[in-house]
């Protein structure tokens, strides 16, 4: 891209109350973001109004140290690339929702053995859910993705932590097989941060794997508004999303919604009725999204051409005949602990009622059980088991 079309562009988007709908709406009025700002006062006062007029003749005083910053960053690595609205490799799925983003701006060094990669999203599907998952949904967020990802798909999440980083780390654990894009982070920073912190070395995996994407200009901070519009945009890249937890509240509703809206597929995995990070899956499924269990639900309501990683469904159908996914360690079929525990949340008073056993004995089994990885301890002084793969 061009300094002058660059400068443009940027413009547009750092101009105070122009928002993108005022912006599609002066695109389509002269064409292209240069011609904008080449308008009269008075051409522009005759298309929208005094103010509007105003703001499109005021340079925002932050354009210089931002254009430099732009063309900095996209210097800095053939791993970098920006894509307008109107650009011949602009995502076509993200022109049919309803708040297309002006700019993407996106990281990641499959785009360089892949060009045109972002505009096909028959490959692609969603997973989010919640910050704060059980250690189930952790492991049933990470399972999905590597089925999903040794399938073909590439996962689209937000980097966030908990379900959507779990999803993350699936996908990339399947494209050591694959080889193709794993994963797809969208985030609700400037692509020169990073959020969480903690995400760091996911997100630096990412790149090198699949891709980040942003609509928001370099040096922006994690606000808390910009994240459920970047849900618009995880729900457009894909063909279908999957919730494997929420609560009711939970912003990955606000994707599961923008999804339905979008002619999307909804999925989501039922839990354990006690706990309120299944709520939001189970109002899901009332609303109409399919129940999930396995990776092949997801496969066979999709669609997937049955030359689409195809020796890997007839794997899975194999190996799984029906049954769930995540399954129980066979080793572990029997043991008189684990089948008072359950797969609800359930509390120590609650064990040792049902056991019999003294508190010593039973918190010694405990914590056997948890170091072999069958059981979580969560907060509260509550236990969880959790299914292996």
């Amino acid at each position: 891209m061009e300094r002058i079309e660059l400068k443009a562009w940027l413009r547009l988007t750092l101009a105070p109350g122009i928002g993108n709908e005022t912006a599609r709406k002066l695109l389509a009025a002269y064409g292209s973001a240069p011609a904008i700002f080449e308008q009269s006062a008075e051409a522009l006062r005759q298309l929208g109004s005094e103010k509007l007029s105003r703001v499109v003749c005021e340079e925002p005083p932050a354009l210089a140290a931002q254009l430099q910053t732009t063309l900095d960053w996209l210097a800095a690595g053939d791993d970098r690339h920006l894509v307008t609205l109107g650009d011949a490799d602009y995502p076509p799925s993200l022109l049919d929702i309803a708040d297309p983003p002006l700019m993407l701006y996106m990281l990641g060094e499959y785009l360089n053995r892949v060009p045109r990669a972002i505009q096909n999203i028959a490959n692609n599907i969603a997973i989010v859910g919640s910050r704060n998952p059980t250690p189930q949904g952790e492991v049933n967020a990470r399972q999905f993705a590597r089925a999903f990802g040794e399938a073909g798909l590439c996962v689209v999440s937000g980097l966030a932590l908990g379900i959507d980083g779990a999803a993350h780390e699936g996908a990339l654990l399947a494209n050591a097989s694959t080889g193709g894009c794993a994963t797809i982070a969208v985030v609700g920073t400037g692509l020169d941060r990073v959020y969480p912190k903690k995400h760091l070395a996911l997100a630096h995996r990412i790149a090198q794997q699949g891709m980040i994407m942003s609509e928001f200009p370099l040096g922006t901070p994690p606000l808390m508004s910009n994240f459920p519009r970047r849900n618009r945009i995880i729900s457009g890249l894909s063909q279908g999303v999957l919730v494997v937890e929420a609560a009711l509240k939970s912003g990955s509703l606000i994707t599961a919604r923008l999804a339905a809206e979008q002619g999307k597929e909804v999925f989501a995995i039922p839990g354990s009725i006690h706990s309120p990070q299944s709520r939001g899956c189970h109002a899901l499924i009332r609303q109409g999204a399919k129940l999930v269990e396995t990776a092949l639900d997801v496969f066979e309501e999709l669609r997937i051409p049955a030359n689409h990683g195809a020796e890997y469904l007839k794997t899975l159908h194999s190996a799984q005949s029906g049954k769930a996914q995540a399954t129980v360690d066979p080793g572990m079929a029997g043991h008189a602990l684990l089948e008072a525990l359950g797969f609800d949340v359930t509390s120590l008073d609650a064990l040792q009622a049902r056991t019999g056993l003294p508190t010593a004995q039973l918190q010694g089994q405990l914590l056997e059980l948890e170091l072999e990885g069958h059981v979580a301890r969560l907060a509260g002084g509550l236990f969880q088991r959790v299914a292996v793969s």
